[in-house]
């Protein structure tokens, strides 16, 4: 996946033949990521796992392990918190944000392999390929593409897949 110039909020995903557009964080990609700042982390990163909307899509084709996501679901952001950049069950008393969101953007939620194992605090979690917003409006931090477009991918991915972040 590169973006489309330095700094730039838009990218283009490759995968086979398949190439598609798709919104990079606000910040553009950075080597040197911090929580809060905008920016999608450059590197090298496996495909973890991914959660979709059973009350929204047919559960997706893919090799990755795939989970149906519930409304209590969320990924704690509060870099002091021992669940830092993990899945947390609402309400969760720390900050955490919401898997389940009404604008569909989690309809599908695939977890990229960023600040996982191990974690550092502040330096970034929640980073997810999603569906993109209209016009793919740029992101916090994460890959997003269009629905259609991520559908088409998970069927081509799976658990050996790596994204490539320029």
């Amino acid at each position: 996946m590169r973006s489309l110039s330095p700094g730039s909020t838009k990218g283009r995903l490759v995968c086979g033949n398949l190439v598609v557009p798709c919104a990079l964080g606000r910040s553009g990609t950075r080597s040197r990521k911090r929580e809060g700042d905008g920016a999608t982390p450059r590197g090298t990163f496996r495909l973890e796992s991914a959660f979709f909307r059973r009350d929204k899509l047919m559960r997706p084709g893919s090799a990755l392990p795939l989970m149906a996501s519930h409304p209590d679901d969320g990924w704690c952001d509060a870099t002091n918190d021992r669940n830092y950049n993990r899945r947390v069950k609402h309400p969760y008393p720390a900050s955490a944000e919401r898997l389940w969101r009404r604008d569909g953007l989690y309809d599908i939620v695939v977890v990229i392999d960023y600040n996982r194992r191990p974690r550092r605090q502040g330096v970034g979690s929640a980073i997810f390929m999603h569906v993109a917003e209209r016009g793919h409006k740029p992101t916090e931090g994460c890959v997003a593409l269009a629905r259609r477009d991520l559908v088409k991918l998970l069927k081509r991915i799976g658990r050996r897949t790596r994204i490539v972040i320029v």
